[in-house]
Parts: structure tokens; C-alpha cells; sequence
């Protein structure tokens, strides 16, 4: 059991980072239904970002508490997540909008190699340690340990989906989203903005990328130019398990996900000899997107006009 319960633990934590990432697809593909597959990118560069000024800080501020460091790296990375994401939707996608659909998909590939290739001139191919600013000291929860980071990973996660929904149902630009997503003509004759929204919608993607880049790096002490490819592949598996274009959808998909991982590379390998262990954890999320494109292809909750943002 107490295996069990640390694999839950963690399928939580990366489900909520999966979450994270997953909004961000959803949202888009709820306006535009383009799937961002340079998503993963962005998170890959909010992190590297924060890597970096990190080390500028520490160097200017060695007596700053590390706290202060995180949250100052943090917003850093979302803006240039946010700035870069704009920039790709105006001068890669925007141009493509009416064309067939084939293109702009390949242009996001395109885009995802593009920066990939970018990060690794900027930063160097090597792996580069992720600094420690919260406390290390775990805290054990009936038999198992938690540590602050994936405390605040689940807390935040938490806290972006009840903005998202309060954004996309109670606030203007949320009306403006809805209507953008059900007729961009008929929006633009009732005085919405539809290229406003839509970069709007990717650089709220692309801040909710950056931190999660953040914790991603931050829970694993790493980072690197390819760390976003498999995260973002694994996100766009659990908004489409959860129901692409659905916020809650999103989140429920990836918390699932992360939890199918966890427990098929940990608990299972315990069984199977490591025959099945964390050397083999990404087959679990192919092989649900591959029953849930087959059995149910709208999702677990399907796609909902109101949640699409």
C-alpha cells in the first residue's frame, strides 16, 4: 500500500503538469482547432529562460531567498514564453488560417523543430542542473513522501483551471473566446476581434507552458532543449482523452494520465520483475490515446460549446 500510495502521489504531480500543458493545447484548438504541436517548445523555452535567470540572480542577489528567485525567474519566462508565442501564431499560423488543414499542422512541426534547433544553439545540447529554491525537506503523508515543489505543482494546477474557467465564463474576453470558437464571421459582425482573441488564447497557452516548464525542470533537477517534446506530446494525449476543446476535460485527462503512468511504471514494475518499470512508462499514455481514439474519440467528456475557449 505503501507503494501504491507514493505512485498515486506521484501520478498526481505529473498529471498536474501534464494539466498544465494540456490547457493550453485545448484552449487553442478550441478557437482556431489547430493543434499547437510547437506547445512543447514554448515550454521548453520558459524553462531554459528561468534556468538562466536564475543564475543571473543568484550571481546579483546571493542573499535572496529562493523563493523570491523562482517567482521573479517565473515571470520572466512567461513573458518571453508569452512574446514568443505570439510571434508564432502571427507569422506562422495567422497566414495559414484559411488554408487546408494539413498545412499549418506541418508548419507547427516545423515551428517545434525550428526552436528545438534555436534552444540548442543558445543553450548547448547538455543537460543543465535545475537549482532548488524551495525547500528539499519531504514530508511524509501515510507512509509516503511529498515534497514542497509537487505541493505547489498540484496547488497551482488547481488554481490555473478555476482562473481558466472564470476567464472563458465570467469575463469578456471569455465571451469574446466563445463566440470566436462558434463563428469567427458572425463574432467579427457582433464587434469581436478574432485575431485578437486568438493571440490572446495563445499567449494565456503560453504562460500556462512556461510554468509549467517550471515545475517540470524544477521536479526533476533537469532541463534541456528537448525536454518539451515528450511532455507536450503526453499533454496533447491527455486533452484528447479528457475531450479536446474541454478545460475540465483537460485537466481530468491529464491527472488521469499522469496517474496511469505513475502506477503502470511503478507499482506494475514491482511485479513484473522491472520488466514493466519507469524505463517503459511512456507505452502507458500511447496506449490509452490509441483505445480512446478507438472506443470513444470525442473523450471522456466529450466537447462542450460553453467550455470552449
Amino acid at each position: 500500500m505503501d507503494i501504491l500510495l507514493q505512485q498515486i502521489i506521484n501520478g498526481l504531480v505529473l498529471g498536474s503538469m501534464y494539466a498544465l500543458i494540456a490547457l493550453g493545447y485545448t484552449m487553442v484548438y478550441g478557437i482556431i482547432q489547430l493543434i499547437n504541436f510547437a506547445h512543447g517548445e514554448v515550454l521548453m523555452v520558459g524553462a531554459l529562460t528561468s534556468w538562466s535567470c536564475i543564475g543571473w540572480m543568484q550571481q546579483a542577489m546571493p542573499d535572496a531567498p529562493g523563493w523570491l528567485i523562482l517567482l521573479l525567474a517565473t515571470l520572466i519566462a512567461c513573458t518571453v514564453a508569452a512574446l514568443l508565442n505570439f510571434v508564432i501564431e502571427k507569422v506562422a499560423y495567422r497566414p495559414l488560417r484559411n488554408s487546408p488543414r494539413l498545412a499549418p499542422l506541418i508548419t507547427a512541426i516545423g515551428m517545434s523543430i525550428l526552436l528545438q534547433t534555436l534552444a540548442m544553439i543558445l543553450w548547448k545540447p547538455n543537460y543543465k542542473p535545475y537549482p532548488m529554491l524551495l525547500p528539499a525537506q519531504p514530508v511524509e503523508l501515510g507512509g509516503a513522501v511529498i515534497t514542497s515543489m509537487q505541493i505547489l505543482i498540484l496547488g497551482v494546477t488547481v488554481v490555473a483551471l478555476a482562473a481558466m474557467v472564470y476567464l472563458v465564463n465570467y469575463t469578456k474576453l471569455g465571451r469574446a473566446m466563445r463566440a470566436t470558437a462558434e463563428n469567427p464571421r458572425v463574432a467579427a459582425l457582433m464587434g469581436v476581434k478574432p485575431d485578437m482573441v486568438i493571440s490572446a488564447t495563445f499567449i494565456i497557452g503560453a504562460v500556462l507552458a512556461a510554468i509549467a516548464g517550471i515545475m517540470y525542470a524544477s521536479n526533476y533537477g533537469t532541463a534541456q532543449h528537448t525536454m518539451g517534446f515528450l511532455p507536450g506530446l503526453k499533454a496533447f494525449t491527455a486533452a484528447v482523452f479528457g475531450g479536446i476543446g474541454n478545460l475540465a476535460g483537460a485537466v481530468v485527462g491529464g491527472i488521469l494520465l499522469g496517474l496511469i503512468e505513475a502506477i503502470g511504471s511503478g507499482y506494475i514494475g514491482t511485479f513484473t520483475g522491472g520488466i514493466l518499470g519507469s524505463n517503459y512508462a511512456d507505452i502507458f499514455a500511447f496506449i490509452v490515446l490509441i483505445i480512446i481514439l478507438t472506443l470513444r474519440p470525442s473523450g471522456l467528456l466529450g466537447e462542450r460549446v460553453a467550455d470552449r475557449a
